[in-house]
């Protein structure tokens, strides 16, 4: 991915701020460094957050234990949030009611727990597609609560995003031998979740001016605890740990290192929103999670069709006309400065007179 040479004021202005990466200041680093490094970090710690959470659910008679693997990792991520705050945050105290915590809570556990529930019934490629497409839930449910209209371009997106959606899990219903439409449906619960999650958490972030820290420890720890609760009444909670304590190492060696990238992945995607905007952000998690599904073909052993790939490449054509809607005015922008460029220089080396754009 090449950064545009237009001038951002948006970008330049961070250059004179203090940009905190894990409490490290890089604001003094140059804008191709900064955009590096968040990159170079996003797919450090995503790629193997997918690897092993992939691995996880390979494990012989894992597969029911997707609300337990829950439960590690919002314990974890609230332990790592607790630290951070500790001891590199200055500000220690809340800002968020708690009441909206604990909604954000129980969306997180709908979020995460059903994505991760998921695995024992699709496999890992289907879910990384569901988590490209939380554009449905959000145009339906603003059609339904709000009364928004959109325009042909966003229907068009998402009847792609549907219609790439249907067909990748036709084809995963075909070939896989233990897909089931239970896994579909906790997908479909995760990725309205999802969407509702990122509305609120963005909403009550600018309202009270709370830190991602603070964010992040309360809304899984208090997950945690609820999470235990039901956990612990529906009887599943002894039978899920008796299993993982059957082979520590592996079960919470890597359920360690999987909640551990994908804390930190979350920090790198969150500072590139900050310095770059929205538009690059998800240019480059999008990429992330192409790449993510085809090394879950080359390193774990799989059904594969040519379907998979078709229907794949039509979500992303769908992602990429939602881009461009959302910042068409930027793109067109950027498209008519870089044809100009060309334009003179083509011309200063034909020396011919440079055709207007």
């Amino acid at each position: 991915m090449i950064i545009s040479s237009v001038y951002n004021p948006k970008i330049e202005a961070h250059i004179d701020k203090k940009l905190l990466l894990f409490n490290f200041d890089i604001s003094k680093l140059s804008i191709s460094f900064q955009f590096l490094l968040c990159v170079g970090g996003v797919f450090l710690c995503y790629l193997p957050y997918g690897y092993f959470q992939e691995f996880l659910f390979s494990i012989p008679l894992f597969k029911p234990y997707g609300w337990y693997l829950t439960l590690v990792q919002f314990a974890i991520y609230a332990i790592l949030a607790f630290l951070q705050s500790t001891f590199l945050e200055e500000e220690k105290q809340r800002r968020i009611p708690l009441k909206i915590y604990c909604i954000l809570a129980l969306l997180a556990i709908g979020t995460i727990g059903m994505s991760n529930k998921s695995l024992g019934y699709v496999n890992y490629p289907t879910q990384v597609i569901f988590k490209c497409c939380k554009l449905i839930p959000v145009m339906l449910g603003g059609i339904v609560i709000q009364g928004k209209r959109y325009n042909l371009l966003d229907f068009t997106t998402c009847i792609l995003m549907s219609i790439g959606l249907s067909l990748f899990v036709l084809a995963d219903s075909t070939v896989s031998p233990e897909f089931s439409y239970i896994g579909v449906l906790c997908l479909s619960i995760a990725l309205c979740a999802d969407a509702v999650v990122g509305n609120l958490q963005e909403k009550t972030m600018k309202e009270f001016n709370a830190s991602n820290t603070e964010v992040v420890l309360y809304s899984y720890g208090i997950g945690f605890f609820f999470l235990f609760m039901i956990l612990l009444f529906v009887d599943s909670l002894y039978d899920s740990f008796i299993f993982f304590n059957k082979d520590p190492f592996t079960t919470y060696g890597y359920s360690l290192m999987f909640s551990i990238s994908g804390y930190f992945g979350v920090t790198f995607v969150l500072t590139l929103v900050r310095v770059f905007g929205a538009l690059l952000a998800v240019s480059v998690t999008t990429f992330r999670k192409a790449v993510t599904i085809i090394l879950s073909f080359v390193m774990f052993a799989k059904p594969f069709t040519l379907q998979y790939v078709w229907s794949g490449l039509i979500v992303l054509l769908a992602i990429a006309l939602n881009m461009y809607q959302k910042n068409k005015q930027k793109i067109d922008l950027q498209i008519d400065t870089i044809v100009h460029q060309i334009n003179l220089r083509f011309c200063k080396k034909h020396k011919h007179i440079p055709i207007s754009v």
